[in-house]
């Protein structure tokens, strides 16, 4: 009888576990599943920087190697996750990197040492970056508040280019010192240039986050602007952005190079070339701004053709962001009247490239037409003389002063927040 008992209660609990099975499965299934929050995080660059190769007098008096180099960028959306990459692509030989660390930047060349985190890259502290290749680094948490100062400290071994990689108009000044840093080492009497070498972008991990990548010549890169002061026009668009909370999610990223062509010539690699990788292949992006012309116009304006051959190149440019997924965005062409560029031949081309921008924005929806129009021609120009910048805005006729570049963001800023 109790053999019998005891054959019984084991097929019952055979019998209850069996059943109970699907639901444990279940809940093992839930367990191994990313909390709802981590789905809807993603990646967005914060900001980047176009990579060049250095020109003559670019490149710090002596070398890079067994130097330490430290560099001022400015965040435009915050977050508490966050990854740096560096770039070696215009180089033609290593990069060899001891360590990377990056602190809150209090003014000049210093930081706030208590904020001071190290990078890793494949859990190690040094990198080689072979020539024409990028490195990542490991995810790090670290607070970036919106519109905040990061410096980013690098110190090299004892391999560098002789030409790095490196971002000519950074607007900001940078710090070498001889030797290898740490959080607490003074840069007093340091080297100072201004450019970057070697940083290309920080994206951070958020929610709701994405970010505009800006097509852009030297007005764009912040010629005219206060060295140290963040106001390039891109900058008072981000602020502008980040003090309003229906878009304060969204980063500016400034891809602007000086003297830079869309179709060919002017420096470094016209935008045709240089745009999957400095447009396309930035994280987290959801629109494009296209700015740039003014130098294919002042160098080949005297060609008629060279509207027609503008405009077929921004359809190519407009293509490959629509197939990307992106929207694209035109901003028409600031007048350069009284300037080195200015001639009536050229005014004509400008007038016809940005007539073709507003009624492309204003047509019907396509591949190769733009998805809206940001009017910087008619918010910067002079109402008596509109083949002039306003007085008041501009110092060389060509280029706007900070002034003008507040202008200019508001009135990006107004475009996108009407949307």
């Amino acid at each position: 009888m109790k053999q019998m008992r005891r054959l019984f209660i084991n097929y019952f609990c055979l019998g209850v576990f069996l059943l109970a099975l699907p639901s444990l499965f279940s809940c093992a299934s839930k367990n191994t599943v990313a909390p709802a929050d981590n789905a809807v995080r993603k990646w967005t660059a914060t900001w980047a920087t176009a990579v060049e190769k250095p020109g003559k007098g670019d490149m710090p008096k002596a070398s890079l190697s067994g130097r330490s180099l430290r560099q001022v960028i400015h965040i435009s959306i915050g977050g508490d996750t966050m990854r740096l990459k560096l770039s070696n692509v215009q180089s033609s030989t290593p990069v060899s990197i001891k360590s990377v660390f990056i602190a809150d930047a209090t003014y000049t060349h210093h930081i706030d040492a208590a904020t001071a985190t190290y990078l890793t890259f494949g859990q190690r502290r040094d990198v080689t970056i072979a020539p024409g290749q990028e490195a990542v680094s490991d995810i790090v948490s670290y607070r970036l508040r919106p519109q905040q100062l990061l410096a980013v400290t690098i110190n090299y071994g004892n391999e560098t280019p002789e030409e790095a990689s490196c971002h000519r108009g950074s607007r900001t000044t940078s710090y070498i010192i001889t030797g290898e840093s740490d959080p607490t080492t003074s840069f007093e009497g340091a080297e100072e240039a201004v450019h970057w070498y070697n940083i290309a972008a920080i994206d951070v991990l958020g929610e709701g986050q994405t970010a505009i990548a800006i097509l852009g010549n030297s007005i764009t890169d912040g010629r005219g602007s206060t060295t140290d002061a963040q106001d390039r026009w891109t900058d008072f668009f981000a602020k502008e952005l980040s003090n309003n909370p229906a878009t304060a999610h969204i980063g500016v990223l400034n891809l602007g190079i000086g003297g830079n062509c869309v179709m060919r010539g002017g420096l470094s690699e016209p935008a045709l070339v240089r745009f999957d990788r400095d447009i396309l292949g930035q994280t987290g992006t959801s629109s494009i701004i296209i700015f740039e012309g003014t130098n294919d116009i002042g160098s080949f304006g005297d060609d008629p053709k060279t509207a027609d051959q503008l405009i077929a190149a921004y359809q190519e440019l407009i293509r490959k962001g629509h197939a990307a997924g992106l929207k694209v965005y035109g901003a028409t062409i600031t007048p350069v009247k009284n300037s080195f560029y200015y001639s009536e031949k050229h005014e004509a081309v400008r007038k016809r490239v940005n007539e073709w921008i507003r009624s492309s924005a204003n047509g019907q929806a396509g591949a190769d037409t733009f998805d809206g129009v940001i009017d910087f021609d008619a918010a910067v120009r002079d109402s008596s003389a509109p083949e002039a910048l306003r007085k008041d805005l501009q110092d060389d006729w060509l280029h706007l002063n900070p002034a003008g570049y507040a202008v200019m963001g508001k009135t990006a800023a107004r475009f996108f927040q009407g949307k």
